[in-house]
């Protein structure tokens, strides 16, 4: 993969995944970093149509030269989170849970010196970075852990490196001083990465470059710089990720891009859930029942995805995809790839891994 940097010339809006027509609503919902489909229509923008091309990210890049990833959402605060049935000490593990659904997750029990080291250190109230740089990352992957140290803030913008501003836009009447009843007002959000900040992204193909792209809505331009730092950065952590993935035992799959995982039910309707349909359960009510590997999750609200309309030259949306959100753990008993990565994959599958969705980097579980 060759690695860019996407500089931005002035704001950005993405809006999200929810229909908007001025005078019906006077907010248009925006979402921030901009999913697959949004990177891969700017590039298709630059290349041609017919260009095909095999996308990694978008992640967010800091000094044009370290490679930030989301955090991973397997800690309350800076301390791990661990399935109650691999902490058999816990007395959680007394507790009733619906064994149809991933295992609950729990604070190590009992804490060890360690864990009461975290825990006076999260009671000092530090703000936390909610995107890592590429050496903690690396650490998390050759070590399975995060020091209490390294969660802080270092960096303006480790936190959220963009800023939002809310613009209105408004329609007078002719003649008057008063605004339309009719699309005359509406407000929405703009992106503008703070100082220092650009996003990254991962392309199969060579780009001439220094360029220009229209990324987003009202054709708002970026630069895109080729970045070489960064390819040595993403080739580390793909191996260290399949060293992890290649022995048995214990994992935890880290997703850190928007993961889609869904099926076809009664022939035409298509429903996404948190995690792969072929990863099955390690635990079965039913003795009877095929045990799989995936033992719990770490995950936040779906991101909605509008990608789809319902009819060929239709601009009326569809029902969306919703996506688990960057930053989700996925705890297995042994390591199991995609289906989406297998040459088994349907093409529909395989396009949503060729935009960069369901990306997994994999992390040996430490006791």
């Amino acid at each position: 993969m060759l690695w860019y940097n996407l500089i931005s010339l002035d704001v950005l809006m993405f809006r999200d995944a929810k229909p908007f027509t001025p005078g019906e609503r006077a907010w248009a919902s925006s979402s921030f970093p901009p999913n697959g489909h949004a990177i891969a229509g700017a590039l298709r923008g630059l290349l041609g149509d017919k260009v095909n091309f095999q996308l990694k990210g978008p992640f967010f890049c800091y000094q044009e030269q370290i490679l930030y990833l989301p955090r991973p959402l397997g800690f309350d605060g800076i301390i791990p989170l661990i399935p109650i049935a691999w902490n058999k000490k816990s007395p959680l593990n007394n507790a009733l849970w619906d064994k149809q659904q991933p295992c609950p997750l729990s604070r190590p029990y009992p804490p060890d010196k360690d864990s009461e080291n975290e825990e006076e250190f999260e009671r000092k109230s530090f703000k936390y970075r909610q995107f890592l740089p590429y050496d903690i990352v690396s650490e998390y992957l050759e070590t399975g852990k995060i020091s209490p140290e390294d969660w802080l803030v270092k960096e303006e913008g480790e936190s959220q490196p963009w800023a939002i501003e809310t613009r209105s836009h408004n329609a007078l009447l002719e003649g008057t001083r008063q605004v339309k009843d009719a699309d005359g007002y509406f407000v929405e959000n703009a992106i503008r990465l703070k100082k220092d900040w650009s996003l990254a992204i991962g392309v199969d193909r060579e780009i001439p470059t220094p360029a220009t792209l229209r990324l987003g809505g009202e054709g708002h331009r970026v630069i895109l710089k080729r970045c070489r730092e960064l390819d040595a950065q993403w080739d580390n952590l793909q191996t260290r990720s399949q060293s992890n993935f290649t022995p048995g035992g214990r994992k935890l799959a880290y997703l850190i891009t928007p993961g889609v995982f869904e099926r076809l039910h009664d022939g035409n309707k298509a429903i996404c859930q948190a995690w792969p349909w072929e990863w099955k359960l390690a635990h079965a009510t039913n003795p009877n029942q095929n045990r799989g590997q995936l033992v719990a999750i770490a995950t936040d609200k779906a991101v909605p995805i509008s990608c789809r309309l319902r009819h060929q030259g239709d601009s009326v949306p569809a029902p969306q995809v919703f996506a688990a959100p960057a930053g989700s753990i996925y705890y297995l008993q042994q390591p199991q790839e995609l289906f989406q990565d297998s040459e088994e994959g349907t093409e529909q599958a395989k396009r949503w891994r060729q935009l960069g969705y369901s990306e997994l980097l994999w992390i040996s579980y430490q006791e």
